[in-house]
């Protein structure tokens, strides 16, 4: 069954449907561009591994982007003859967009692609789509740079591939090994969240998808794979470092501005054990109650030694004022970004001004005090002085929690927990009583 679509539109999910009894779990995208000499032996020879050795239902797409040899025709004849494979047009070129197009029509829970080249040894797939398939992990991406890979291919493309991978460690701090492998895999749960804030659809459409996934907090699993490098690669180097390189820096400003919405992303998939209300605590306090210590202890360190430095030039009262004042714009903006998960530049400085106030209730507190000490005993000594001021800033510290969740961030409050809601078709792991399993 051959399936068109125009540019920029998405095939209905029954176009995409597989004709045996039951959804496939594994749907395997090959994108191909003029590839007529090499598709039919690749997709048969994916089959047949994957008739053998997969344990449940499986669709093959090709996925054929505006080709202008025999590849159409190629693709059409595996649909008819092999009922696993399925062939989609697109008159429009990108691998990214082949991709998002087809992912995002399909109906599998598991969805991946590789290379028609098959260059990536096949044993390798199902160690791939497995944690994916149990719900243990979002995303699944083969690596040739683990020291377990065997790796065959020449200096130059060795060279391009480790140096780029320490580009996006070094501009991204991405953590991922290996970007560029054309083997991965993803949850279609996970793709339909993710994929419409991926704007590439070219080469660059996996980096950034494994990018923004790594920064909403997702899992991606990793697999060493076997890999021999494909002589009659038709990529174009030069183009396609121009093209990484401008994705690089467009993802870069986007993430550094705040523009990415990827905290809506975080731990939406699965059961996370840090999900999970503590009793009679509001689902999400605990975690604020715990970063806000942190951060509250690493503030008073910093105001008592700022304290101590500035007294003998200018006097209690005054360095008192000056270390709270320095503390507070340093405690509101690590409050902001690491207690409330705020981030971007949006409502930075109405927060401040707001963390301001709420200095200067924690300054009435604390000078209030010293003045009271210093009322009852003109010279008290420094000891003295500094256990009522961390005794003063204890209680300011109660007070300023209560402010910032309730008045500076009230949107980064956690509600109370609901109801318990049915879980969504595709979201949790794909159970063996779901499918049948391949004989």
């Amino acid at each position: 069954m051959q399936t068109e679509t125009t540019p920029g539109t998405l095939p209905a999910r029954d176009q995409l449907r597989w004709d045996r009894d039951g959804t496939p779990v594994l749907d395997v995208v090959i994108p191909v561009y003029n590839e007529e000499a090499n598709l039919e032996e690749s997709v048969r020879r994916l089959r047949r591994h994957l008739d053998e050795s997969f344990p449940y239902p499986f669709r093959i797409t090709i996925a054929d982007n505006a080709s202008t040899d025999r590849t159409p025709e190629v693709a059409a004849l595996l649909d008819d003859a092999l009922e696993e494979v399925v062939a989609v047009r697109l008159e429009e070129k990108g691998r990214g967009l082949a991709l998002r197009t087809v992912w995002r029509g399909s109906d599998a829970p598991v969805l991946a692609y590789m290379d028609v080249d098959l260059s990536t040894d096949l044993n390798a797939l199902l160690p791939l789509v497995a944690p994916l398939i149990s719900g243990h992990s979002d995303l699944a991406i083969g690596t040739r740079l683990a020291r377990s890979s065997r790796v065959v291919r020449g200096p130059k493309r060795e060279v391009l591939s480790r140096g780029y991978n320490l580009l996006l460690r070094g501009s991204l701090a991405a953590r991922f090994s290996d970007a560029q492998c054309g083997f991965k895999a993803i949850r279609a749960d996970v793709a339909q969240r993710l994929l419409p804030l991926v704007e590439d659809t070219g080469w660059f459409f996996d980096t950034e998808m494994l990018v923004l996934a790594e920064r909403a907090g997702l899992r991606i699993h990793e697999v060493p794979v076997d890999w021999v490098d494909d002589p009659d690669s038709r990529v174009d180097i030069r183009r396609t470092v121009a093209d990484d390189l401008k994705g690089v820096w467009r993802v870069g400003r986007a993430l550094a501005s705040g523009a990415l919405p990827v905290d809506r992303l975080r731990r939406p998939f699965g059961d996370d054990p840090r999900d999970r209300a503590l009793p009679g605590v509001p689902r999400g306090l605990a975690r604020q109650l715990l970063g806000f210590c942190v951060v509250g202890a690493l503030s008073t360190l910093a105001y008592l030694l700022l304290y101590s430095l500035l007294r003998p030039a200018v006097g209690p009262l005054t360095a008192n004022a000056a270390a709270l004042l320095l503390t507070a714009l340093g405690n509101t903006a690590a409050n902001r970004r690491l207690t409330f998960h705020v981030r971007g530049r949006r409502g930075l400085v109405r927060h401040q001004a707001q963390g301001l106030l709420v200095f200067a209730i924690g300054l009435a507190l604390t000078s209030g005090s010293l003045a009271a000490l210093h009322s009852a005993a003109p010279d008290p000594g420094r000891d003295t002085e500094l256990a009522v001021l961390v005794a003063a800033n204890l209680a300011a510290t109660v007070l300023r929690f209560l402010l910032l969740r309730g008045w500076v961030f009230p949107s980064a409050a956690p509600a109370a927990p609901a109801a318990p809601a049915a879980p969504a078709a595709s979201a949790g792991p794909v159970r063996a009583s779901d499918v049948e399993v391949r004989s």
